[in-house]
């Protein structure tokens, strides 16, 4: 197991210290709605989506200050995610990080209303990162836009959706899996990235195929965990895919196949940073988590 890292922890304490301060909002005239958004974002969570922001923001030369609110608004597009991912139409789980999903520590429709109030919160933030021009902030906006619809986030979870109880191809899969999980991986890396005073468009090339790589190996080690994590470790009930007869990299290529696949991966994502000094250590050392985690 490999422990999280340093800048990891930084990361997360920084992160988790803006949320909370931007989240501190109350509309009494609706109900739970702020503390359930409260409740879905601020409940733990290893901030990956935001340290893989801050790391690109590092790794082209930028202080990671300016990332931090790009960094914050793709984890409330995460949160938002997760809310309807768990809800009884999508795949109805009970628990999430290790305590009740949102739906049901209160309701489902209010579950929703956070989802939806989440979803057009991160766009308002991104709207107003600082220091960073407005066409920047555009870019940033139109990039976090797609990789969470149907060419995205949204349209992964359409093919997985569809493809319950079906024997697919190891392409499909990884389309699934390019666009549920790992738009929202290359969103982060590109948000970061776009925050550097000159952007340099072939290194923000190479940092897009880190994170092409990185977004699959994570799906990769999280199909691995359903199968053989413990449900204390993990925060869900172990073998949740396999009880709703979702498609998984063990299911396609067995648990041996996976890790060859999955090293396979790392290997790409780690060689992606090769043109790159100790300015991306941070984001090589992210990599050696991703596929090293128990949760």
């Amino acid at each position: 197991m490999a422990p999280e890292t340093g800048f990891m922890d930084e990361c997360r304490a920084r992160v988790d210290a803006e949320l909370t301060q931007r989240l501190a909002i109350s509309v009494p005239e609706a109900g739970p709605l702020c503390d359930a958004m409260g409740y879905s974002v601020l409940g733990g969570g290893k901030r990956i989506r935001p340290a893989l922001c801050l790391g690109a923001a590092l790794a082209m030369g930028q202080e990671d200050r300016r990332a931090v609110v790009p960094a914050c608004a793709v984890e409330l597009i995460h949160a938002y995610s997760l809310i309807h991912d768990d809800l009884p139409a999508m795949d109805d789980d009970h628990l999430r990080r290790g305590r009740a999903t949102t739906h049901i520590a209160y309701d489902e429709a209010t579950a929703i209303l956070a989802g939806d109030a989440l979803q057009a919160l991160a766009f308002e933030w991104l709207s107003e990162a600082p220091g960073v021009t407005d066409s920047i902030r555009l870019r940033m906006v139109r990039e976090l836009a797609i990789a969470s619809g149907y060419l995205g986030m949204v349209g992964g979870q359409a093919i997985d959706l569809a493809s319950v109880g079906r024997e697919v191809a190891l392409a499909t899969l990884e389309l699934m899996h390019r666009r549920k999980t790992g738009a929202l991986i290359e969103a982060s890396i590109i948000l970061g990235a776009l925050t550097a005073e000159k952007v340099n468009e072939r290194r923000l090339g190479h940092l897009n195929s880190y994170a092409r790589a990185l977004g699959l190996a994570f799906q990769v080690q999280d199909d691995l965990l359903d199968v053989e994590g413990e449900t204390e470790v993990i925060g869900k009930p172990r073998g949740s895919d396999a009880a709703r007869s979702k498609p998984t990299y063990p299911s396609l290529l067995g648990i041996e196949g996976s890790r060859r696949h999955l090293a396979g991966l790392l290997d790409q994502a780690q060689q992606s940073l090769a043109g790159f000094g100790p300015e991306a250590d941070a984001l090589r050392d992210m990599a050696d988590f991703v596929v090293a985690r128990t949760h």
